[in-house]
């Protein structure tokens, strides 16, 4: 009877798990199949309109904007590279005093926050 037991156990968890890999992969094929109808549809409607989609137009701004600040930051790259770097020249630091109030301007309170910083 035991062995009985264990081969319908064995039957059940096999049907189980054949029916969740199923199902787990028509999940995976419904959402492949959904992302190329939305890919299609956006270049349909990106060759119909003539503009770009706004992904592509967001990916190009922000390579547009990464080149702009990053040129000439990596030594031996792009057209600078075969020009030397300036001399390093180390200055003294010193502190710089508050500028001083003006004649007859009555010192700020109250609740103002920066009544201490703006004179």
């Amino acid at each position: 009877m035991n062995g009985l037991f264990d081969f319908f156990a064995r039957l059940v968890r096999g049907v189980l798990k054949l029916v969740l890999g199923v199902a787990a992969l028509v999940f995976v094929l419904s959402l492949l199949l959904a992302t190329l109808v939305v890919v299609l549809g956006v270049s349909l409607w990106a060759l119909i309109t003539g503009r770009k989609p706004a992904p592509v137009m967001v990916f190009n701004r922000f390579r547009q904007t990464s080149q702009r600040y990053t040129q000439g930051v990596w030594p031996g790259r792009g057209p600078g590279a075969a020009q030397p770097m300036g001399d390093v020249v180390d200055v003294q630091a010193h502190e710089v005093p508050d500028a001083p109030a003006p004649r007859g301007a009555a010192p700020r309170s109250g609740g103002d926050p920066m009544a201490r910083v703006i004179r």
